[in-house]
């Protein structure tokens, strides 16, 4: 009852913002029709010329119109998806998730992307529909620094290539040592080493860093000097999955423990899979990439469509 509680708030929250930004849009229409610097001096007679040009002739595209809309609304969508799949799975779980976890938890990575994109397309979605100048500027600008700064981190990973692996180090062995804290991080390790046939972020040994897997004297757990069962070689004719088959394997020599297990480290595996899969990825980082650039082009084009009909009204 407390998580339906909780869900149920969350989704009226929601809806206050949406009403809140949509009686603000509706007030803002007029202002962005008056706030214009271009006057031009015109006759009486031209005036009345202008009018009659403005019933017959728009310079405003619907198909850009409309299309802006509907993309932004698609994405507006998705975000309310991503946001109430965060809550929903925030909620589910037993234990709440640890400060030191708080920023490699999935649910909450989920929730913030989600709330980011929400207001974000939302502005394009309003801006488009109602001719909205502020709003479509504020779309427009929130996208292109959010695409330069996607750029300036790839471009930087590129240059500063050990700087970028040593923070995505440093991340991976935090995610790691909070592999037991929250089940949706346990849940998404598990899926990646079984995937790519790894364990570790460089290799085996980096569940050393874990609490349960540690090979301290002090650490009491039967897990102790182990990896989970996802770093195992999968057997097809397995039926039942054999969850201590980790147990020890950091205590043996790499030669050793690939008889039972995937040593090789996510990062190099990750590696050769972009490797073989260039076009594949490209094609992803691409698909990424377009629609952004595709929302700051059409806001611009609109925006400069509205200003065009302004200007042929006054």
């Amino acid at each position: 009852a407390v998580r339906h509680n909780v869900l149920q708030t969350a989704l009226l929250i929601i809806l206050l913002i949406f009403l809140a930004v949509k009686t603000l849009c509706e007030r803002t229409v007029t202002v962005n029709l008056t706030s214009s610097s271009y006057v031009p001096h015109v006759t009486t007679m031209d005036t009345s010329a202008q009018l009659n040009r403005v019933e017959d002739f728009s310079f405003i595209n619907p198909l850009v119109k409309y299309f802006l809309f509907v993309f932004s609304f698609l994405f507006w969508i998705i975000s309310l998806l991503m946001i109430g799949l965060g809550i929903y799975a925030k909620m589910e779980k037993a234990t709440d998730t640890v400060w030191e976890a708080f920023f490699v938890d999935p649910a909450i990575i989920l929730i913030v992307v989600g709330v980011i994109m929400f207001f974000i397309t939302f502005c394009g979605c309003t801006g488009a529909l109602r001719e909205n100048i502020v709003l479509l500027k504020a779309f427009s600008i929130s996208l292109t620094m959010i695409f330069l700064l996607q750029l300036a981190i790839a471009v930087l990973g590129f240059v500063y290539s050990s700087k970028a692996r040593a923070a995505a180090n440093k991340f991976m062995k935090k995610a790691i040592a909070h592999y037991r804290d929250d089940p949706d991080l346990q849940n998404l390790i598990d899926y990646i080493q079984k995937q790519f046939q790894c364990c570790g972020w460089n290799n085996y040994t980096d569940w050393s860093k874990n609490l349960y897997f540690n090979c301290t004297p002090e650490n009491p757990s039967r897990e102790k000097c182990g990896v989970p069962y996802s770093c195992c070689i999968t057997i097809p004719i397995e039926t039942v999955i054999n969850t201590m088959c980790g147990y020890g394997t950091q205590n043996l020599g790499i030669l050793e423990a690939s008889k039972l297990i995937n040593p090789e480290g996510c990062a190099y595996k990750a590696a050769d899979y972009i490797k073989d899969h260039f076009f594949l990825v490209g094609a992803l980082v691409l698909g990424l990439a377009l629609p952004q650039v595709a929302g700051i082009i059409l806001s611009w084009i609109l925006i400069s469509q509205i200003y065009k009909e302004m200007e042929t009204v006054f």
